[in-house]
């Protein structure tokens, strides 16, 4: 618990007083946010705020990660670093994407292709390391069954382990998409996916630290409803590391925003979000901790299905936050009401982990 604690402290206090600074940066640069102009024309006083907040947060995480681990001499374990490698890997694709954006003033950053070969590169080095290094019981920080409080009875390896392999790295290529776009598309008004991400990463924070009092490794967790996660307590200081970094970079994000995520920020909290779910044997249960986000990419994608089957819209704008800006919301109205629901998500997220812990369902 302490390395949790000087964990989530140090990077909020590294995103709190490190984000100003880089704002400072970007401004002395010019580097500000390209707003599109077929956008709610509320968002067009946004144009040139700065971006790439997102560099705060991972810097703010791996700096709390490392002193966390510095301080209690408490070594890294490889499924904290992996989701740590998921995490910034994303990142930097999305901050390429960003880059590429701001310093040519439009819309399009790196080709669909591009972006796609990078986060295709980083996901499947993922996939294929989780399912290395065991551990003294044999326990790798992924595995190819599908989990969901626990790795369920559905194993991917049905077929043999080369088959497993392939469905495995899409299986974990899903996750990670799903996790990755809901937040980019969640990503839209003044702290919304700030605030919202704050509240999934820190049910994992308590998700970790239940794993590991419940842990098969311990002879007090052992039983029946033990977890077979190989590094629960490094999750939940990973976790805890995001948390706080996203609590630091809120102050500043909090409408009115003067700095943005952009796709750095919300690829890398994606790919946090995802990794934690694989390596804590969570994988569907994100389903409903992540439901906002879940909830906003069902939006567009309702929203673009509809046009093309019936060529009607179904809201008058996707991602459905903007639908409600234009429905006569304020932008403030609307990031509090989904803080809320995402909030409501992540209980009952965390209700039904404990409650199939009680119960054995």
């Amino acid at each position: 618990m302490r390395t949790v604690l000087i964990a989530a402290a140090v990077s909020l206090i590294f995103a709190l007083f490190g984000t100003p600074i880089f704002i400072r940066f970007l401004v002395k640069r010019r580097y500000g946010q390209f707003v599109r102009d077929d956008g709610p024309t509320s968002h067009h006083v946004k144009r040139g705020t700065p971006t790439m907040g997102g560099a705060v947060i991972i810097l703010a995480t791996l700096t709390g990660y490392t002193v966390a681990h510095a301080v209690t001499l408490d070594g890294p374990t490889m499924s904290g670093v992996l989701v740590l490698y998921l995490m910034t890997g994303l990142g930097l694709v999305g901050f390429l994407d960003d880059f590429i954006k701001i310093s040519r003033q439009r819309s399009l950053g790196l080709t669909a292709g591009g972006k796609l070969a990078g986060q295709s590169f980083v996901s499947v080095t993922f996939a294929v390391l989780t399912l290395q290094f065991p551990d003294n019981g044999f326990r790798t920080p992924g595995t190819t069954a599908i989990s969901f409080i626990r790795d369920t009875a559905v194993d991917l390896a049905f077929a043999g382990p080369v088959i497993g392999l392939i469905l495995y790295i899409a299986w974990t290529y899903i996750i990670i998409a799903g996790a990755s776009n809901g937040v980019n598309l969640t990503d839209g008004l003044d702290g919304l996916a700030t605030g919202a991400s704050v509240m999934v990463f820190g049910g994992y924070v308590m998700i970790g630290i239940w794993q590991s009092n419940q842990s098969c490794q311990l002879a007090t967790g052992a039983g029946p409803q033990c977890y077979e996660v190989r590094d629960p307590r490094d999750l939940a200081v990973v976790a805890a590391c995001v948390m706080g970094a996203c609590f630091g970079f809120l102050w500043w994000n909090a409408s009115p925003a003067k700095i943005f995520m952009g796709d750095t920020g919300s690829l890398a909290l994606g790919g946090g979000l995802a990794g934690l779910a694989i390596t804590t044997r969570t994988e569907l249960l994100l389903v409903p901790l992540a439901g906002l986000f879940i909830m906003i990419t069902l939006s567009v994608i309702i929203q673009v299905g509809s046009f093309k089957l019936t060529g009607r819209r179904v809201f008058r704008m996707a991602p459905l936050q903007h639908h409600f800006e234009l429905v006569g919301w304020g932008e403030v109205t609307i990031v509090i009401r989904f803080w809320i629901i995402a909030g409501l998500f992540v209980a009952l997220g965390l209700g039904v982990f404990y409650a199939e812990w009680v119960v054995g369902i």
